[in-house]
């Protein structure tokens, strides 16, 4: 599991769009929602990336690098269940309704709902480098705001009985934004929603 700089980790767009082979073809893009709880965050799977390491100085002179920190953790950690999820069709036996509600728990369930339909799982791994753009600590729930580069490249489609990788979809992006919300219920953040944008990075 490697450890980003700026809280690079797996993640996951267009998980629909590469199950279903449109992965992330220029011609979509889109996000959607569900619901969960606020437990303490665990430790990323092997398959998604690791918690960021801010460097001493950033650490030193913003005084809300513990916060941002924590945020991208989470955002971590909704990717590495995310990426388990995704590689047997299935949340069951998963924590993502740990890390995601709304939107981004909504999408992620619909999107494993038509894998099995289609027979398909996803291998490998995204990796995404993730920023946090937006914090305010003083609402009464806290809001956060982030943006990834995921790259998709090393995520493969493929069927799950016979495990033969599918094609992937001619003229996708294989590293775009995303743009990420999220707030922070008790000491826990949650991601909101998961917002794949039309461009590369």
């Amino acid at each position: 599991m490697a450890t980003p700089e700026n809280g690079s980790r797996t993640a996951r767009y267009g998980v629909t769009a590469i199950a279903v082979g449109v992965a992330l073809a220029v011609s979509s893009c889109s996000s959607s929602d569900g619901k969960s709880d606020k437990p303490e965050p665990k430790h990323p799977s092997k398959s998604a990336a690791s918690t960021p390491a801010p460097s001493g100085s950033q650490t030193s002179s913003d005084p809300q690098a513990a916060d941002k920190k924590g945020l991208l953790a989470a955002y971590g950690h909704f990717w590495d269940e995310q990426t388990a999820a995704y590689a047997k069709a299935s949340s069951d036996g998963t924590k993502l309704t740990r890390y995601a509600t709304g939107d981004a728990l909504a999408r992620a369930e619909s999107e494993l709902m038509t894998m099995r339909k289609t027979g398909n799982v996803l291998t490998g791994a995204p990796v995404s480098h993730s920023e946090v753009t937006g914090l305010d600590m003083d609402r009464k729930v806290p809001k956060g705001s982030i943006r990834d580069c995921l790259d998709v490249s090393k995520w493969k489609v493929k069927n799950r009985k016979t495990g033969e990788q599918l094609p992937a979809a001619k003229g996708r992006l294989e590293r775009y934004v995303t743009e990420v919300k999220a707030e922070k219920w008790g000491k826990q953040w949650m991601i909101l929603s998961v917002s794949p944008q039309k461009r590369a990075c």
